[in-house]
């Protein structure tokens, strides 16, 4: 725990996202330490209280005060109704840079087609608040039962249908279930306690924290790229580079040439490097980015 007189206090998700998490504020140059058994990571911080809260609860903590600000899923803010400032979106999970769906399924053979066939019938899920509002939304009486987990091998003997969350479906294919409609897509969040963003110290805080996280979310899969490049090629080599970039062109000690530097998709640099190379550019150097701030 820290030892200044004053702190934020932060929530970061435990679980599936805990891992993915430090990654990401190491990224952004903030080294997060777990121990086994304490719910207090240490952070190399000293303004920074860091406490392991489960996502799902993450919101509740955040709008009754016991947290400043937390990570959690959008899908917890919605499920929980929890009143939070959200201060921003971060697009990250356990598998890809997708967002998570929230989904309605039956079992394959089911003949449930649409949300209007669940009219009577019995719903498992986690999200029993989340799954209502969705059926009062269509019109639809069901009876919601919250599920302990497993949720996937419920229908048809105990339940007729699930809403269960996806991101890439393989787990819904493998239990040999079939999607109905969606019911939400999710993506984290940084929330802020209401209160907490009226104090101007927090809110500076909390307001560093995500400005270095998205830098570090916006470097992820970019690299940067410097050449030089005679004067009389530099047309040349600007129309090989992707339209949206714009270079930085600084002059050299020979007025003949100028230096290149820009930031390109990791994915498109082996095939440009070689056209670049054959359209005069020289001394070209990739390195890899930690952070991009716009």
């Amino acid at each position: 725990m820290a030892g200044t007189a004053q702190a934020l206090k932060l929530g970061i998700p435990a679980g599936s996202l805990q891992e993915a998490t430090a990654e990401l504020f190491r990224r952004a140059g903030y080294k997060i330490t777990f121990a086994s058994r304490s719910y207090y990571p240490a952070i190399d911080d000293d303004e920074i209280d860091c406490m392991l809260i489960r996502a799902q609860e993450m919101a509740r903590y955040v709008q009754d005060g016991v947290l400043d600000a937390g990570l959690t899923g959008y899908d917890w803010v919605v499920e929980t109704g929890a009143d939070v400032h959200e201060v921003a979106e971060l697009v990250f999970s356990k598998v890809s840079r997708r967002p998570v769906r929230w989904v309605l399924c039956v079992p394959e053979d089911s003949p449930v087609r649409s949300v209007a066939d669940l009219q009577g019938k019995r719903i498992a899920t986690e999200a029993v608040g989340l799954t209502e509002r969705f059926l009062q939304r269509h019109g639809v009486t069901a009876k919601v039962e919250f599920s302990w987990g497993a949720t996937e091998v419920k229908p048809p003997k105990l339940a007729d249908a699930i809403v269960e969350v996806t991101e890439t479906g393989s787990s819904l294919r493998a239990n040999n279930l079939r999607i109905v409609a969606e019911v939400l897509q999710s993506t984290t969040r940084l929330i802020a306690n209401k209160q907490a963003w009226t104090d101007p110290w927090k809110r500076q805080k909390i307001e560093d924290i995500s400005l270095m996280l998205r830098a570090a979310m916006a470097a992820e899969g970019k690299v940067g790229l410097m050449m030089n490049v005679p004067c009389e090629r530099l047309k040349q080599v600007l129309s090989l580079l992707p339209a949206l970039q714009q270079p930085t062109i600084s002059n050299l000690s020979d007025e003949s040439w100028v230096a290149v530097n820009t930031v390109l998709d990791e994915s498109v640099v082996r095939h440009i490097i070689p056209r670049l190379k054959a359209a005069g550019a020289r001394g070209i150097v990739e390195y890899p980015l930690s952070k991009v701030i716009e």
